[in-house]
């Protein structure tokens, strides 16, 4: 637990921990996927807060599991890429994102259906109010953002390659993501009532693709993202060149002087402190720096 990154430790965390107190409260008759999970946006047990809440319930361990082990599988890698602060906002939206697109589907099924022009509805020779029928609507998961989690994975890092069961070789991030997205979109269209969320699925992958595409396009010191050749910084304004050639400048300076031993040793203490900084600046962003760090940066005494 030590070696996992901060924000995809407190999702696992929060996630097993909801879990349980989810099995606590059922024993005392409370169900708490029936409070928080994500219900039809016309049922009466509807709430916003839902959109947010519903991504930490789970229906039952095997549930629980598969979603956690693909956080931590790819979690870690993603968020040591991009830094906590992107990593989180990616992961809640993409959840939410997916909630909203399930809720989308719903809408359609529920139009296409004609419910609204019932009050009731059949079921196995068992009439339920139209009310109940639609609160029994409810997703829960935190599927949609682990699938979010998997596309900006196979984004960042196109050409790793990954072992799959039951595939005996390895295959790259790239398909891996690419086959995943097309086991949805089918199941998806598909007829078969298998009770998982496909949409909301596809639903994370989408949201997390046009958050890229986004970053993509922005300018100012930010990841650039090549298609499927990973990431780099952009360095519109020049500042990754101004800093080196600042720094490169007072190097060149100094060489020509006749400075004691200690001057050179603290100089050649003061420029590895900067090549941290700036190795930093490319792992998480300028933003990311502290402000003692961005001080030594441009301060020079």
């Amino acid at each position: 637990m030590r070696q996992i990154p901060p924000i995809t430790k407190n999702l696992l965390i929060i996630n097993v921990l909801a879990f349980l107190a989810s099995l606590v409260m059922g024993s005392r008759g409370i169900d708490l996927n029936d409070i928080f999970g994500l219900h039809f946006v016309m049922a009466e047990d509807f709430a916003i807060y839902q959109l947010f809440t519903y991504m930490f319930m789970h229906a039952n361990i095997t549930h629980l599991f598969f979603n956690m082990f693909a956080l931590w599988m790819f979690g870690c890698t993603v968020e040591n890429a991009w830094g906590q602060n992107r990593f989180l906002f990616y992961t809640l939206a993409c959840g939410i994102g997916a909630g909203l697109f399930q809720e989308c589907a719903q809408f359609v099924s529920y139009a296409v259906e004609g419910f609204a022009a019932y009050d009731s509805v059949n079921i196995g020779g068992m009439i339920m109010p139209m009310g109940e029928f639609l609160n029994n609507w409810t997703t829960v998961g935190f599927s949609g953002a682990v699938y979010g989690i998997l596309l900006g994975f196979g984004m960042t890092y196109p050409e790793e390659r990954i072992f799959i069961f039951p595939l005996p070789v390895p295959i790259k991030g790239k398909w891996f993501v690419c086959i995943y997205a097309a086991i949805e979109l089918f199941s998806a269209l598909g007829t078969s009532n298998d009770n998982v969320a496909h949409v909301a699925h596809l639903g994370g992958m989408v949201i997390g693709y046009f958050i890229i595409l986004y970053w993509k396009n922005r300018y100012n010191r930010q990841y650039r993202f090549q298609g499927w050749d990973g990431y780099e910084i952009r360095d519109n304004d020049g500042f990754f060149d101004k800093v080196k050639g600042f720094f490169s400048k007072m190097k060149e300076n100094d060489s020509r002087k006749d400075t004691p031993k200690d001057k050179n040793d603290e100089e050649r203490r003061r420029q590895a402190e900067i090549d941290r900084i700036l190795d930093k600046i490319k792992r998480s962003g300028y933003d990311s720096l502290t402000t003692e760090e961005r001080k030594k940066l441009f301060d020079r005494k």
